[in-house]
């Protein structure tokens, strides 16, 4: 098993001591502090590596094992899928898990002599809570179209508001040279 300072890509650490409680069930510690988690982002949605998240978790020796349980609370910079505009997405979720000396993978996280890891457990929760394709309001209605007069407007009959000229889009203007004539 690597050491805990062996932290792929440069990820830090939040290392607890746990020598007063292991080993001794039923005895518990209190972990209540902001963590810096390194900067995490899934789909539109980013925890800037400057924002720290906050941790409010409970240790307690169940036996060989260490519970965690508590609350994770982070604010995310998120892009909305309609409209493209940076809003803030808020997290705050519920989580519970075990460390164990012989971790069992994808279940258990380890103990590693006498201190636990969080920063995976805390990663792990906060990026499977995050949107992939964030919202910032239920009825958002898009991007306002870029409207362009190409050659002004022209006034209808009835007497009504001309309507803008919509200029065409430029992804598109190769499409204006197509000619299906034979």
């Amino acid at each position: 098993m690597a050491p805990l300072t062996d932290r792929p890509f440069g990820e830090p650490a939040v290392v607890v001591g746990v020598t007063r409680i292991l080993g001794r069930s039923g005895a518990r510690m209190e972990v209540l502090r902001p963590v810096d988690l390194g900067g995490l982002t899934v789909g539109g949605c980013t925890v800037p590596a400057s924002r720290p998240v906050d941790v409010d978790l409970d240790l307690e020796c169940d036996g060989a094992a260490i519970v965690a349980t508590g609350t994770v609370r982070a604010v995310a910079d998120g892009e909305c899928r309609r409209c493209l505009d940076l809003f803030p997405v808020s997290v705050d979720l519920r989580v519970r898990e075990v460390f164990e000396r012989r971790p069992t993978e994808g279940e258990t996280y380890p103990i590693v002599g006498e201190t636990i890891d969080l920063a995976p457990v805390l990663r792990d929760a906060v990026l499977l809570a995050l949107p992939l394709a964030p919202l910032c309001r239920p009825d958002c209605p898009g991007p306002a179209p870029e409207r362009f007069p190409t050659g002004g407007p022209t006034a209808p009959e009835n007497g009504e508001e001309p309507e803008p000229v919509v200029a065409p889009d430029p992804r598109w203007a190769a499409l204006s040279e197509l000619r299906l004539d034979d």
